[in-house]
């Protein structure tokens, strides 16, 4: 029996209600002050989990009871020592490894800090957040058959360590890349290392998302922004977007006001084991998690106890090494996801015969919701 714990917290607000249900009659700025002092809290506990390897998995779920804003904005010492309570109490329940989800990965030095005070490796998941992105949306283009020699990709959030991974791997099959952060200079640098190994690309930059996603004919969402910055008017028909960001970089409208456009969850997974019970309710529907917890469960299955994927940067080979090894051990796309709900065939069909309907206008003001 192997054995992981994953570290999560409230993306939203509401979030907190899963748990302390009183919390919704309460002011927002009230709760999250009150949840500063409160210690890290056991969640949830994973049990079932079956590799197709014969491996049987445990594994603990540790709520930090602080929002993206209370991360982001606090000294990441403080932080630090929260995740550290967080970590000792992933150590004291035995598990072997230790995932970071949601803005824990992002916060500070994403996990290095935090890896020198553990006994226990760490991994922030991005490695497999990316491989899924990338094999999703490449699924998705297939669909809607886009040429992607020809099609516009564009990356929000290209220099953040999902967003720059995903460039690289896809750079030797894509012609046009746009990539958008909000640092110029950044960008510049992620430019040039990008032409340097693949001349053949030609790249834009920008640091406004609406913009640069107006004449994308593909769209992938890694920006670490604390809300949608993407609208429904924003977007070309036919698109297709990925959204690995969460809280969500695509407006939850744009499944309301866009049935020409497909817009899928990145990096939703579904688990092997017939009766595998995740302990937690994270909005999906049974034995499904996000790509980073999966990560994490791979590396505890694989025995690969070591600090994975940790930093700034994630590496290409490692990209594909923890794909393979979530399908040896029988990890997969939960299909394709909208907005939490599942996309059949028909949807995909609608879509294409929605946008096959309508003439296309060149303006980029061509569509108004």
């Amino acid at each position: 029996m192997r054995r992981f714990a994953f570290i999560l917290h409230p993306l939203r607000f509401n979030d907190f209600a899963r748990k302390y249900p009183v919390t919704r009659y309460l002011p927002p700025r009230l709760v999250e002050s009150v949840f500063k002092h409160i210690d890290p809290v056991l969640t949830g506990h994973v049990m079932g989990v079956h590799s197709l390897t014969g491996e049987e998995l445990e594994g603990w779920l540790i709520g930090l009871p602080l929002t993206p804003r209370i991360i982001l904005n606090s000294p990441y010492e403080w932080v630090l020592n929260k995740l550290e309570k967080a970590g000792q109490m992933a150590q004291n329940l035995g598990a072997e490894i230790l995932g970071l989800g949601a803005f824990t990965k992002i916060a500070g030095d994403r996990g290095v800090s935090l890896s020198h005070r553990l006994n226990i490796p760490i991994t922030t998941g991005n490695s497999y957040t990316t491989a899924t992105a990338v094999e999703g949306t490449l699924a998705a283009a297939e669909r809607m058959q886009l040429d992607l020699s020809q099609a516009q990709l564009t990356v929000v959030g290209a220099t953040g360590s999902i967003g720059q991974a995903t460039c690289f791997v896809l750079a030797p099959s894509v012609h046009h890349l746009h990539l958008v952060a909000r640092h110029h200079d950044q960008l510049d640098l992620l430019k040039a290392r990008l032409l340097h190994q693949f001349p053949h690309l030609h790249i834009d930059i920008s640091t406004d998302a609406r913009q640069a996603v107006v004449d994308a004919d593909i769209v992938i969402a890694v920006s670490s922004a604390p809300g949608a910055i993407v609208e429904p008017g924003d977007l070309k028909p036919g698109a297709v977007i990925t959204d690995v960001a969460r809280p969500r970089n695509i407006s939850a409208q744009v499944s309301q006001k866009r049935p020409d456009v497909l817009v899928l969850d990145g990096g939703v997974i579904e688990v092997p084991g017939a009766r595998a019970d995740m302990g937690f309710d994270f909005g999906f529907p049974p034995k499904m998690v996000e790509a980073c917890m999966a990560e994490t469960m791979i590396l505890a299955l694989s025995n690969r106890l070591e600090n994975f994927t940790l930093g700034g940067e994630v590496e290409v080979p490692k990209v594909s090494e923890i794909h393979r090894l979530g399908q040896e051990h029988g990890f997969k796309l939960a299909g394709f996801r909208r907005f939490e709900r599942a996309i059949d065939d028909a949807e995909i069909e609608r879509v294409k015969k929605y946008l096959a309907s309508k003439p296309l206008l060149d303006e980029p003001d061509r569509v108004s919701y």
